[in-house]
């Protein structure tokens, strides 16, 4: 069916990953390759998540660059979903700034436009009121990437309350990948 690239940032929920997106993925028939920013990786690997996404997708989770020498871990990529994408995560994105090897697989993506691009932001009110929120997600959107925004959006500290919706990004993947 394809490949799926799950990029996941240090947000709440990206605890959930593999039982909520990685397993109904593979589900459906997809291979999913792993890419998680620095503090999604370190979480991750703190409460034993990390190994278990690679015993369960067979690949790497990837969380460093690799070196030149060394083969690329993952194979291409058919769609790529940033989720959940912090604030600063959908920031760094519309701005290009490639500053980890999650946002440098995102940004080199977006940038060419040949793999499809989904980013489901887990923000609260107070990020999406601020004066460059809007400007990031219609920069990503001008660029072809689908955000996938809640609506309402939570009140800061409330956010623990609040789960992804996991069968609607599911189903946004598909209409991409099928």
């Amino acid at each position: 069916m394809g490949t799926l690239g799950l990029i996941g940032s240090a947000a709440d929920g990206v605890e959930k990953i593999r039982p909520a997106l990685i397993e109904p993925a593979i589900a459906r028939g997809w291979q999913v390759a792993v890419t998680l920013t620095p503090t999604a990786g370190t979480w991750l690997q703190a409460n034993g998540e990390l190994q278990r996404i690679e015993d369960v997708t067979g690949l790497p989770c990837r969380t460093t660059p690799r070196l030149p020498t060394e083969d690329k871990p993952h194979p291409p990529i058919d769609c790529y979903l940033v989720c959940p994408a912090t604030a600063n995560t959908v920031a760094k994105l519309a701005l290009g700034l490639a500053d980890n090897q999650a946002l440098t697989a995102a940004c080199e993506v977006i940038g060419a436009r040949t793999v499809p691009v989904i980013v489901v932001p887990k923000i609260n009110t107070a990020h999406a009121g601020h004066p460059a929120w809007t400007s990031h997600v219609d920069a990503l959107r001008s660029a072809g990437v689908l955000v996938l925004a809640d609506d309402p959006l939570p009140a800061p500290g409330t956010e623990a309350d609040r789960d992804l919706p996991w069968t609607k990004i599911l189903d946004a993947v598909a209409s991409v990948m099928e």
